[in-house]
Protein backbone atom coordinates (compact mmCIF):
# COMPACT_ATOMS: atom_id res chain seq x y z
CA UNK A 1 0.00 0.00 0.00
CA UNK A 2 1.22 3.12 -1.30
CA UNK A 3 1.49 5.93 1.95
CA UNK A 4 0.08 9.50 0.67
CA UNK A 5 2.91 12.12 1.48
CA UNK A 6 0.74 14.25 3.40
CA UNK A 7 -1.01 11.97 5.67
CA UNK A 8 -1.77 12.47 9.24
CA UNK A 9 1.64 10.85 10.46
CA UNK A 10 3.83 12.28 7.26
CA UNK A 11 5.35 15.39 10.00
CA UNK A 12 6.38 13.25 12.38
CA UNK A 13 7.93 10.68 9.65
CA UNK A 14 9.45 13.64 8.83
CA UNK A 15 11.69 14.65 12.14
CA UNK A 16 12.45 11.03 12.74
CA UNK A 17 14.18 11.43 8.77
CA UNK A 18 15.47 14.83 9.93
CA UNK A 19 16.87 13.90 13.15
CA UNK A 20 18.81 10.53 11.02
CA UNK A 21 19.86 13.31 8.58
CA UNK A 22 21.01 16.16 10.88
CA UNK A 23 18.88 18.18 8.56
CA UNK A 24 17.59 22.04 9.00
CA UNK A 25 14.70 23.20 10.52
CA UNK A 26 11.42 22.69 8.61
CA UNK A 27 9.24 20.32 6.93
CA UNK A 28 7.88 21.66 4.09
CA UNK A 29 10.03 24.41 3.97
CA UNK A 30 12.99 25.54 5.40
CA UNK A 31 12.06 27.23 8.56
CA UNK A 32 14.84 30.40 8.54
CA UNK A 33 14.52 31.15 4.95
CA UNK A 34 10.33 31.40 5.18
CA UNK A 35 10.98 33.25 8.44
CA UNK A 36 13.19 36.00 6.61
CA UNK A 37 11.31 36.25 3.35
CA UNK A 38 7.66 36.82 5.77
CA UNK A 39 6.87 40.35 6.17
CA UNK A 40 5.19 39.24 9.45
CA UNK A 41 7.46 36.62 10.26
CA UNK A 42 5.27 34.30 10.01
CA UNK A 43 6.67 30.47 10.81
CA UNK A 44 3.51 28.42 9.47
CA UNK A 45 4.69 27.58 5.90
CA UNK A 46 7.45 25.69 7.29
CA UNK A 47 5.24 22.69 8.71
CA UNK A 48 2.35 20.83 8.01
CA UNK A 49 -1.21 21.25 9.89
CA UNK A 50 -0.34 17.94 12.25
CA UNK A 51 2.59 20.08 13.76
CA UNK A 52 0.81 23.11 14.29
CA UNK A 53 -2.45 21.65 15.26
CA UNK A 54 -3.40 19.93 18.65
CA UNK A 55 -6.32 18.95 17.05
CA UNK A 56 -4.69 17.03 13.83
CA UNK A 57 -2.07 15.87 16.32
CA UNK A 58 -4.56 14.00 18.30
CA UNK A 59 -7.01 13.29 15.75
CA UNK A 60 -9.81 15.58 17.57
CA UNK A 61 -8.94 13.77 20.91
CA UNK A 62 -7.13 17.02 22.57
CA UNK A 63 -8.31 20.71 21.18
CA UNK A 64 -7.62 24.11 21.94
CA UNK A 65 -9.15 25.80 24.64
CA UNK A 66 -9.34 21.81 26.42
CA UNK A 67 -7.43 21.17 29.61
CA UNK A 68 -5.19 18.23 29.63
CA UNK A 69 -5.91 16.57 33.01
CA UNK A 70 -5.58 12.74 34.16
CA UNK A 71 -8.37 11.27 31.71
CA UNK A 72 -6.67 12.84 28.62
CA UNK A 73 -3.28 13.05 29.06
CA UNK A 74 -2.70 9.61 27.36
CA UNK A 75 -3.76 11.37 23.84
CA UNK A 76 -0.38 13.77 24.37
CA UNK A 77 2.29 11.86 26.65
CA UNK A 78 4.78 11.80 23.70
CA UNK A 79 4.59 15.75 23.76
CA UNK A 80 5.39 15.49 26.89
CA UNK A 81 8.51 15.55 29.24
CA UNK A 82 8.51 12.71 31.79
CA UNK A 83 7.98 14.56 34.81
CA UNK A 84 5.81 16.96 33.33
CA UNK A 85 3.49 13.43 32.29
CA UNK A 86 3.89 11.88 35.64
CA UNK A 87 2.76 15.67 37.40
CA UNK A 88 -0.74 15.37 35.15
CA UNK A 89 -1.10 11.32 34.86
CA UNK A 90 -0.77 11.13 39.08
CA UNK A 91 -0.80 14.53 40.73
CA UNK A 92 -3.76 16.11 39.90
CA UNK A 93 -2.05 19.04 37.51
CA UNK A 94 -3.76 19.63 34.61
CA UNK A 95 -2.52 22.41 31.39
CA UNK A 96 -4.56 24.83 29.33
CA UNK A 97 -4.30 24.20 25.68
CA UNK A 98 -3.74 27.78 23.52
CA UNK A 99 -3.31 28.75 19.99
CA UNK A 100 0.64 28.08 18.59
CA UNK A 101 2.66 31.18 17.85
CA UNK A 102 2.51 31.92 14.31
CA UNK A 103 4.87 34.32 14.11
CA UNK A 104 8.79 34.62 15.07
CA UNK A 105 8.00 37.69 17.28
CA UNK A 106 5.90 35.87 19.65
CA UNK A 107 8.38 34.40 20.92
CA UNK A 108 10.78 36.92 21.89
CA UNK A 109 11.72 40.57 22.66
CA UNK A 110 11.94 42.87 19.10
CA UNK A 111 15.23 43.75 19.58
CA UNK A 112 16.90 40.08 19.98
CA UNK A 113 14.63 39.15 17.14
CA UNK A 114 16.26 41.69 14.88
CA UNK A 115 19.52 41.21 16.04
CA UNK A 116 19.04 37.54 14.98
CA UNK A 117 17.76 38.25 11.47
CA UNK A 118 20.91 40.58 11.26
CA UNK A 119 23.39 38.37 12.24
CA UNK A 120 22.28 35.15 11.05
CA UNK A 121 24.57 33.27 9.57
CA UNK A 122 27.66 34.87 11.12
CA UNK A 123 28.52 32.44 13.59
CA UNK A 124 31.17 29.87 13.51
CA UNK A 125 32.96 27.63 16.54
CA UNK A 126 36.39 28.13 16.81
CA UNK A 127 39.20 25.97 16.90
CA UNK A 128 38.58 25.74 21.20
CA UNK A 129 34.89 25.65 20.74
CA UNK A 130 33.93 29.28 21.76
CA UNK A 131 31.37 31.36 19.16
CA UNK A 132 32.95 33.84 17.38
CA UNK A 133 31.94 35.81 13.94
CA UNK A 134 33.33 34.75 11.15
CA UNK A 135 36.06 37.19 11.07
CA UNK A 136 37.48 36.16 14.42
CA UNK A 137 35.41 38.53 16.42
CA UNK A 138 33.33 37.32 19.85
CA UNK A 139 29.40 36.99 19.09
CA UNK A 140 27.64 39.79 18.76
CA UNK A 141 23.93 39.39 19.43
CA UNK A 142 21.15 37.52 19.32
CA UNK A 143 20.61 33.54 18.06
CA UNK A 144 24.26 32.41 16.67
CA UNK A 145 22.96 29.56 14.72
CA UNK A 146 19.57 29.59 13.95
CA UNK A 147 19.99 26.02 12.18
CA UNK A 148 21.96 24.09 14.34
CA UNK A 149 24.34 21.22 13.10
CA UNK A 150 25.49 19.44 16.09
CA UNK A 151 24.87 19.28 19.64
CA UNK A 152 27.49 22.42 20.85
CA UNK A 153 26.26 24.67 18.52
CA UNK A 154 22.56 23.99 19.97
CA UNK A 155 23.74 24.55 23.26
CA UNK A 156 25.47 27.89 22.49
CA UNK A 157 21.97 29.58 21.17
CA UNK A 158 20.93 28.87 25.01
CA UNK A 159 24.39 29.23 26.83
CA UNK A 160 25.57 32.84 25.40
CA UNK A 161 22.41 35.08 26.56
CA UNK A 162 20.39 33.79 29.07
CA UNK A 163 17.82 36.24 29.49
CA UNK A 164 17.74 37.56 25.66
CA UNK A 165 18.34 41.61 26.52
CA UNK A 166 21.17 43.09 27.51
CA UNK A 167 20.16 43.58 31.17
CA UNK A 168 17.28 41.91 32.97
CA UNK A 169 16.16 42.48 36.46
CA UNK A 170 13.85 39.87 37.84
CA UNK A 171 11.22 40.30 41.35
CA UNK A 172 10.90 36.92 42.55
CA UNK A 173 8.33 35.03 44.96
CA UNK A 174 9.02 31.41 45.37
CA UNK A 175 7.29 29.00 47.70
CA UNK A 176 9.17 25.60 48.36
CA UNK A 177 6.55 22.51 48.44
CA UNK A 178 7.10 19.01 50.36
CA UNK A 179 5.61 15.79 49.39
CA UNK A 180 2.06 16.80 51.37
CA UNK A 181 1.85 19.81 49.43
CA UNK A 182 2.77 22.06 52.17
CA UNK A 183 5.00 25.06 52.24
CA UNK A 184 8.31 24.29 53.98
CA UNK A 185 9.93 27.87 52.96
CA UNK A 186 9.31 30.75 51.16
CA UNK A 187 11.66 33.29 49.70
CA UNK A 188 11.83 36.68 47.83
CA UNK A 189 14.31 37.83 46.10
CA UNK A 190 16.15 39.23 42.98
CA UNK A 191 17.80 37.74 40.31
CA UNK A 192 19.78 40.23 37.65
CA UNK A 193 21.75 39.84 34.70
CA UNK A 194 24.00 41.71 32.57
CA UNK A 195 25.46 40.89 29.39
CA UNK A 196 29.15 41.94 28.45
CA UNK A 197 29.17 40.56 25.45
CA UNK A 198 27.07 39.52 22.67
CA UNK A 199 24.73 42.40 23.06
CA UNK A 200 22.07 43.78 21.04
CA UNK A 201 23.68 46.99 21.51
CA UNK A 202 26.56 45.69 19.67
CA UNK A 203 29.14 47.07 22.47
CA UNK A 204 31.26 45.15 25.20
CA UNK A 205 30.63 46.45 28.60
CA UNK A 206 33.18 48.55 30.13
CA UNK A 207 35.82 46.89 27.66
CA UNK A 208 35.74 43.94 29.96
CA UNK A 209 36.15 41.41 26.73
CA UNK A 210 37.17 38.33 29.02
CA UNK A 211 33.88 38.41 30.44
CA UNK A 212 30.04 36.92 28.90
CA UNK A 213 27.88 37.81 31.42
CA UNK A 214 27.14 38.86 35.22
CA UNK A 215 24.80 37.46 37.30
CA UNK A 216 23.87 38.28 40.80
CA UNK A 217 21.00 36.79 42.73
CA UNK A 218 20.01 38.57 46.56
CA UNK A 219 17.22 37.07 48.91
CA UNK A 220 15.10 39.87 50.66
CA UNK A 221 12.57 37.81 52.34
CA UNK A 222 11.87 36.20 54.90
CA UNK A 223 13.97 37.91 57.43
CA UNK A 224 16.15 35.04 58.69
CA UNK A 225 17.51 35.13 55.02
CA UNK A 226 17.11 38.37 53.84
CA UNK A 227 20.80 39.96 52.57
CA UNK A 228 22.16 36.19 51.54
CA UNK A 229 23.59 37.47 48.37
CA UNK A 230 25.16 35.57 45.25
CA UNK A 231 27.67 36.66 42.48
CA UNK A 232 28.68 34.84 39.37
CA UNK A 233 30.93 36.17 36.99
CA UNK A 234 30.99 34.23 33.77
CA UNK A 235 33.67 34.12 31.16
CA UNK A 236 33.81 34.28 27.41
CA UNK A 237 35.89 31.51 27.27
CA UNK A 238 33.68 28.94 27.81
CA UNK A 239 36.22 26.63 28.97
CA UNK A 240 36.88 28.66 32.17
CA UNK A 241 34.74 27.72 35.04
CA UNK A 242 32.69 30.95 36.48
CA UNK A 243 34.31 32.86 39.26
CA UNK A 244 30.90 32.47 42.35
CA UNK A 245 31.28 34.95 45.14
CA UNK A 246 28.47 34.63 48.08
CA UNK A 247 27.72 37.07 51.09
CA UNK A 248 26.23 34.91 54.27
CA UNK A 249 24.48 37.59 56.63
CA UNK A 250 25.82 35.24 59.57
CA UNK A 251 29.27 35.70 58.61
CA UNK A 252 29.33 39.61 57.26
CA UNK A 253 32.10 38.75 54.75
CA UNK A 254 32.13 37.85 51.19
CA UNK A 255 33.50 34.53 50.31
CA UNK A 256 34.39 32.87 47.20
CA UNK A 257 32.73 29.38 46.81
CA UNK A 258 34.20 26.35 45.01
CA UNK A 259 33.65 25.31 41.44
CA UNK A 260 31.20 22.31 42.37
CA UNK A 261 28.98 24.84 44.15
CA UNK A 262 26.52 24.93 41.39
CA UNK A 263 25.21 21.88 42.23
CA UNK A 264 23.89 22.79 45.59
CA UNK A 265 21.33 24.81 46.48
CA UNK A 266 22.04 28.16 47.21
CA UNK A 267 19.26 28.15 50.31
CA UNK A 268 17.68 25.28 52.75
CA UNK A 269 14.50 23.87 50.42
CA UNK A 270 15.06 25.43 46.78
CA UNK A 271 15.14 21.82 44.50
CA UNK A 272 17.09 24.29 41.71
CA UNK A 273 20.63 25.01 41.36
CA UNK A 274 22.96 27.35 39.61
CA UNK A 275 24.06 24.81 37.09
CA UNK A 276 19.90 24.60 35.87
CA UNK A 277 19.58 27.86 35.08
CA UNK A 278 17.86 28.37 31.64
CA UNK A 279 19.15 24.42 30.92
CA UNK A 280 22.28 25.64 30.54
CA UNK A 281 24.29 26.91 33.97
CA UNK A 282 27.52 26.32 32.84
CA UNK A 283 29.89 27.18 30.29
CA UNK A 284 29.07 25.18 27.39
CA UNK A 285 32.75 23.63 27.46
CA UNK A 286 32.59 22.28 31.15
CA UNK A 287 29.97 19.75 29.70
CA UNK A 288 30.69 18.00 27.01
CA UNK A 289 29.18 14.02 24.98
CA UNK A 290 26.66 16.78 23.67
CA UNK A 291 24.53 14.67 21.11
CA UNK A 292 21.29 15.47 18.86
CA UNK A 293 19.07 12.47 19.98
CA UNK A 294 15.87 13.22 18.14
CA UNK A 295 13.50 15.83 16.73
CA UNK A 296 10.07 15.62 17.79
CA UNK A 297 7.09 17.87 18.50
CA UNK A 298 6.21 19.07 22.00
CA UNK A 299 3.74 20.87 24.32
CA UNK A 300 5.72 23.83 25.75
CA UNK A 301 4.43 27.03 27.79
CA UNK A 302 5.87 29.51 25.01
CA UNK A 303 2.61 31.85 24.86
CA UNK A 304 0.04 33.36 26.95
CA UNK A 305 1.22 32.85 30.42
CA UNK A 306 1.68 36.66 31.67
CA UNK A 307 -1.06 36.74 34.46
CA UNK A 308 -1.50 40.67 34.54
CA UNK A 309 -4.46 40.54 36.24
CA UNK A 310 -3.75 38.46 39.14
CA UNK A 311 -1.72 40.25 42.19
CA UNK A 312 1.59 40.84 41.52
CA UNK A 313 1.28 38.64 38.67
CA UNK A 314 1.42 35.46 40.01
CA UNK A 315 0.06 32.68 38.76
CA UNK A 316 -3.24 30.82 40.25
CA UNK A 317 -2.03 27.59 41.89
CA UNK A 318 -3.36 23.97 41.51
CA UNK A 319 -2.56 20.32 41.94
CA UNK A 320 -0.37 18.36 44.44
CA UNK A 321 -2.25 17.08 47.70
CA UNK A 322 -3.02 20.93 48.87
CA UNK A 323 -4.08 22.51 44.86
CA UNK A 324 -1.38 24.87 45.82
CA UNK A 325 1.72 22.61 44.62
CA UNK A 326 1.55 23.72 40.76
CA UNK A 327 0.47 26.76 38.57
CA UNK A 328 -2.04 27.61 36.14
CA UNK A 329 -0.21 26.91 32.50
CA UNK A 330 -0.94 27.52 28.95
CA UNK A 331 1.07 25.18 27.09
CA UNK A 332 0.70 25.58 22.93
CA UNK A 333 2.21 23.09 20.31
CA UNK A 334 5.70 23.56 19.28
CA UNK A 335 6.14 21.64 16.14
CA UNK A 336 9.75 20.75 15.95
CA UNK A 337 12.07 20.49 18.93
CA UNK A 338 15.87 19.20 18.97
CA UNK A 339 16.33 16.68 21.48
CA UNK A 340 19.88 17.06 23.10
CA UNK A 341 21.61 15.23 25.61
CA UNK A 342 25.22 16.38 27.56
CA UNK A 343 26.93 14.94 30.38
CA UNK A 344 29.17 17.23 33.26
CA UNK A 345 32.58 16.29 32.20
CA UNK A 346 34.24 19.10 33.84
CA UNK A 347 32.76 18.23 37.33
CA UNK A 348 34.01 14.88 38.27
CA UNK A 349 32.37 14.93 41.77
CA UNK A 350 28.54 16.38 39.94
CA UNK A 351 25.76 14.60 41.26
CA UNK A 352 24.25 15.02 38.02
CA UNK A 353 25.08 12.39 35.43
CA UNK A 354 23.46 13.56 32.18
CA UNK A 355 20.66 16.43 31.00
CA UNK A 356 18.29 16.00 28.23
CA UNK A 357 17.16 19.45 27.11
CA UNK A 358 13.90 19.80 24.26
CA UNK A 359 15.05 23.08 22.61
CA UNK A 360 12.27 24.69 20.24
CA UNK A 361 13.62 25.12 16.76
CA UNK A 362 11.62 27.94 15.97
CA UNK A 363 13.64 30.52 18.96
CA UNK A 364 16.01 28.06 20.23
CA UNK A 365 14.52 28.42 23.54
CA UNK A 366 13.92 25.47 25.96
CA UNK A 367 10.47 24.11 26.08
CA UNK A 368 11.38 21.62 28.86
CA UNK A 369 14.51 20.03 30.87
CA UNK A 370 15.36 16.87 32.84
CA UNK A 371 18.31 15.58 34.46
CA UNK A 372 19.20 12.62 35.60
CA UNK A 373 21.75 11.33 38.43
CA UNK A 374 24.51 9.04 38.27
CA UNK A 375 22.97 6.30 38.13
CA UNK A 376 20.71 7.18 35.30
CA UNK A 377 17.45 7.72 37.37
CA UNK A 378 15.36 10.84 36.35
CA UNK A 379 16.39 13.64 39.25
CA UNK A 380 14.61 17.08 38.14
CA UNK A 381 12.77 19.18 35.96
CA UNK A 382 13.40 22.74 34.96
CA UNK A 383 10.08 24.01 33.42
CA UNK A 384 9.88 27.33 32.49
CA UNK A 385 6.82 29.51 31.04
CA UNK A 386 7.43 32.26 28.68
CA UNK A 387 5.32 35.15 27.09
CA UNK A 388 5.24 38.40 25.41
CA UNK A 389 3.56 41.36 27.99
CA UNK A 390 0.54 41.29 26.56
CA UNK A 391 -2.68 40.26 28.50
CA UNK A 392 -6.28 41.29 27.53
CA UNK A 393 -5.87 45.22 27.38
CA UNK A 394 -2.76 45.34 29.09
CA UNK A 395 0.82 45.84 27.65
CA UNK A 396 4.52 46.82 28.55
CA UNK A 397 6.73 47.64 25.49
CA UNK A 398 10.15 48.41 24.76
CA UNK A 399 11.84 51.61 24.42
CA UNK A 400 10.88 51.68 20.93
CA UNK A 401 6.91 50.95 21.56
CA UNK A 402 7.11 46.82 20.58
CA UNK A 403 5.84 44.27 23.21
CA UNK A 404 8.39 43.00 25.93
CA UNK A 405 8.66 39.25 25.84
CA UNK A 406 10.32 37.02 29.16
CA UNK A 407 10.00 34.21 31.21
CA UNK A 408 7.30 34.03 33.37
CA UNK A 409 7.87 30.86 35.93
CA UNK A 410 9.86 28.24 36.84
CA UNK A 411 8.43 24.76 38.48
CA UNK A 412 11.33 23.01 39.72
CA UNK A 413 10.51 19.22 40.90
CA UNK A 414 12.71 16.65 42.36
CA UNK A 415 10.91 13.38 41.88
CA UNK A 416 13.52 11.26 43.69
CA UNK A 417 12.07 13.88 46.87
CA UNK A 418 9.15 14.51 45.46
CA UNK A 419 9.59 18.52 46.33
CA UNK A 420 8.61 21.13 44.08
CA UNK A 421 10.01 24.28 44.19
CA UNK A 422 7.52 27.24 42.54
CA UNK A 423 8.73 30.65 41.48
CA UNK A 424 6.61 33.13 39.92
CA UNK A 425 8.14 36.25 38.01
CA UNK A 426 6.52 38.94 40.26
CA UNK A 427 5.97 42.82 39.15
CA UNK A 428 7.94 43.47 42.56
CA UNK A 429 9.12 42.04 45.73
CA UNK A 430 10.00 42.19 49.14
CA UNK A 431 12.75 45.20 49.81
CA UNK A 432 11.25 47.54 47.30
CA UNK A 433 12.51 46.00 44.14
CA UNK A 434 10.73 45.31 41.00
CA UNK A 435 11.31 43.85 37.71
CA UNK A 436 12.39 45.35 34.51
CA UNK A 437 14.50 44.70 31.43
CA UNK A 438 16.38 47.69 30.85
CA UNK A 439 18.87 49.40 33.21
CA UNK A 440 16.42 52.64 33.13
CA UNK A 441 19.69 54.75 33.24
CA UNK A 442 20.83 53.02 36.98
CA UNK A 443 24.41 52.21 37.23
CA UNK A 444 23.70 48.38 37.88
CA UNK A 445 27.27 47.35 37.63
CA UNK A 446 28.21 49.03 40.88
CA UNK A 447 24.79 48.79 42.35
CA UNK A 448 24.54 45.25 41.94
CA UNK A 449 26.87 43.10 40.27
CA UNK A 450 30.41 43.85 42.37
CA UNK A 451 31.82 41.31 44.93
CA UNK A 452 31.36 44.95 47.01
CA UNK A 453 27.57 45.53 45.92
CA UNK A 454 26.43 42.15 47.34
CA UNK A 455 28.14 42.95 50.65
CA UNK A 456 26.28 46.18 50.22
CA UNK A 457 22.89 44.60 49.78
CA UNK A 458 23.55 41.99 52.39
CA UNK A 459 23.79 45.15 54.79
CA UNK A 460 21.11 47.22 53.84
Amino acid sequence: MRIRKYDIDYGRRELLRKSALGASAGILAPLWPSIARSDNLDMTKAYPEELLSIESYTKGKVSVGDRVTAANVEHVKELLDPILYTQIAEEGREIEIVAPATEFNQLGNMAFVEATMQNQGQAMLGEDGNVYTKNGDPWVGGIPFTDPKNGREAIANLTLSWGRHDYCQYAIRQWDMDPDGDTTYQYDFVWAELQVQARLDGQVFKKKDDLLRLQSVWFTAPNDTAGSSFLSTWYYDQRKYPDLHGYLPAFRRVRQFPTNQRFEPLLPGITWFLSDAWAAGDPMLTWGNYKIVGRQPMLGAVTGNWWSEQDNWMAPTQGGKKGKTFMETKFSMCPECIVLEAEPTGYPRAPVGKKRVWIDVRNHQFVAYVTYDRRGDIWKSFEAGWSMYEDGNNKITDANGHPEWSWMYVLTHDVQANRVSRTHHTENCAGGYRSQLATEGVDVYNKYLTPNAISRLGTV
